[in-house]
């Protein structure tokens, strides 16, 4: 028998809380996290005692055993967290949820992320202690302590090796920012970006420029997944898990920037997992939202999930093309993390479902298979597929 949740779990509600500019939630983080909750269930159009389990990722700081007692739930029967990887467990997420639900550990699994950094510690902050130790002890104390400093650096390196153009950042950047001014809940909208502008931005670090880097946000974001065959009760056209992988290539992690495949997304060893288990291939894929971190590991991230090659992407990594409803291959058609907001990712998977239900402020037509890659240059990185009806 084959292994595979293909098919076998619906994404059937998805919830937001308005997101906010770091520090300037007037809500607690786990206060918005139950208002994303209970708006992904008032959208499904189920009662919220319905759920019976959690899934989130990168520490989120809102336990689920808590969460269950204040939507006072009958029983918890999941309770999962996807390890490491920041924003590269967006999808590990949604595929550990959508196993509790195949293989029966529970009937309606919640996926969720809440972030308040203004509330707790900011990330990409260089190290507030006395004293480092460990893998940092070899790079901070020479200033290479940000996330932005450390993937530059892989940027770089692939612009070297594979002769990929920086124009390749700056499509990207200009395709968030035009597709957030359809978007009324992005926090850039309204906030047009023009090529001029993003060259005339400040240097962040090279190649990275200010409008290269991913922003800050408090909100939170929830999805609701039951099992396929539950799918057609609710309000909304469901959105079916085709396929889902995790992981990283070998010895990606190697310490101190030692990693033997160094310009990488680390999508390589993920990505055909991610489509044998969907029995799909890139040549399927109408949109892709892909986790900008940076621009660079979008960049990587399209390459190394096959939408292009190294030769085609400074043909095919073009504003034109990126862009909703027209191009070959519209990307981040919500605004993604840096023109919506950054919300670890999870607004990705939400604009995918939109895009199913065809409501999206940037709708593509006739687009059944979606691409969500989270997570570039971390690890782990996961990536998933998502169908319509069209594709069972």
């Amino acid at each position: 028998m084959a292994r595979t949740m293909r098919g076998q779990v619906a994404i059937v509600g998805v919830g937001e809380t308005p997101y906010y500019r770091h520090g300037q939630s007037p809500d607690a983080e786990f206060k918005l996290a139950l208002a994303a909750v209970l708006a992904a269930c008032d959208d499904a159009g189920m009662d919220p005692h319905e759920i019976d389990g959690f899934a989130s990722f990168s520490n989120d700081r809102n336990d689920p055993p808590r969460l269950a007692a204040a939507l006072g739930l009958p029983e918890l029967r999941f309770s999962n967290m996807q390890w490491g990887g920041g924003g590269g467990g967006g999808s590990g997420a949604v595929g550990n949820a959508a196993a509790a639900v195949a293989t029966g550990y529970a009937d309606a699994v919640v996926v969720f992320r809440s972030l308040a950094q203004g509330q707790f510690g900011r990330f990409g902050r260089g190290p507030q202690i006395p004293r480092i130790q460990g893998r940092p002890a070899f790079t901070v104390p020479y200033g290479l302590m940000s996330p932005a400093q450390s993937f530059a650096m892989r940027v770089q390196r692939l612009f070297h090796e594979r002769h990929v153009s920086p124009d390749t950042l700056k499509a990207v950047s200009l395709a968030a920012y035009y597709h957030a001014q359809q978007n009324p809940r992005a926090i850039m909208h309204g906030r047009p970006l023009s090529s001029e502008d993003y060259d005339n931005s400040r240097w962040i670090v090279e190649p990275f420029r200010l409008f290269d880097c991913c922003q800050e946000n408090d909100g939170a974001a929830a999805l609701l997944l039951v099992p396929a065959e539950r799918a057609k009760d609710f309000k909304h056209a469901p959105a079916y898990i085709l396929g889902v992988a995790t992981g990283v290539p070998e010895r990606a992690a190697a310490g101190v920037h030692n990693a033997p495949d160094y310009a990488t997304s680390n999508f390589k060893s993920v990505a055909p997992h991610m489509y044998d288990m969907a029995q799909l291939g890139p040549h399927d894929v109408d949109v892709a939202q892909v986790y900008e971190n940076f621009t660079g590991g979008v960049v990587m991230s399209i390459i190394e999930n096959g939408l292009c090659t190294y030769e085609e992407a400074n043909d095919f990594i073009q504003y034109d093309n990126l862009i909703a409803p027209s191009g070959k291959m519209p990307i981040n058609t919500s605004g993604g993390n840096l023109a919506e907001c950054y919300m670890h990712g999870l607004e990705l998977q939400i604009e995918s479902i939109r895009q199913i239900r065809g409501d999206s402020p940037n709708q593509v037509a006739n687009a059944n298979v979606h691409l969500i890659a989270s997570g570039p240059m971390v690890e782990p990185v996961s990536g998933m597929l998502l169908g319509s009806e069209a594709t069972r």
